[in-house]
């Protein structure tokens, strides 16, 4: 696995989660579009891993858990997504949104269609959408 697989399955999840959502299934819909965030994080971190370092072992197992909030940090990303929200209300309600997701959603079973489109749209905004911001670092 590497950075350009984490970039794929990131927009693959995002695919996918739409097309769930376009067929009804809110709760597979919710849970993938969160995961595609995870991904696009992990992505941020494979950037900056270099070839050939050993890496800082903290850093190491931050990289393989599953909350969004950590991994941004673990990307050393959040000063930055924290001054571009600041600038930009949108990008910060998206991150509001998409920052409460967790792995295990992948267990819910009453997720609402409101909730669904809300983190599906919060994650794909073409203009502020938390993917769109990750994706210009990773």
């Amino acid at each position: 696995m590497n950075r350009g697989d984490v970039q794929e399955l990131a927009k693959l999840r995002v695919q996918e989660a739409q097309a769930l959502f376009d067929a009804g299934l809110y709760n597979g819909a919710y849970y993938l579009a969160g995961y595609a965030i995870e991904c696009a994080l992990k992505a941020c971190i494979a950037k900056q891993t270099q070839q050939h370092d050993f890496p800082d072992r903290q850093r190491a197992i931050d990289a393989w858990k599953h909350d969004l909030k950590e991994l941004l940090r673990a990307t050393g990303l959040a000063p930055g997504l924290d001054e571009s929200a600041k600038e930009d209300p949108a990008l910060q309600a998206n991150w509001v949104i998409v920052k409460d997701w967790n792995v295990d959603s992948r267990y819910e079973k009453a997720m609402t269609q409101a909730e669904a489109q809300a983190l599906i749209q919060a994650v794909t905004d073409a203009h502020k959408g938390i993917l769109v911001w990750l994706q210009d670092h990773w």
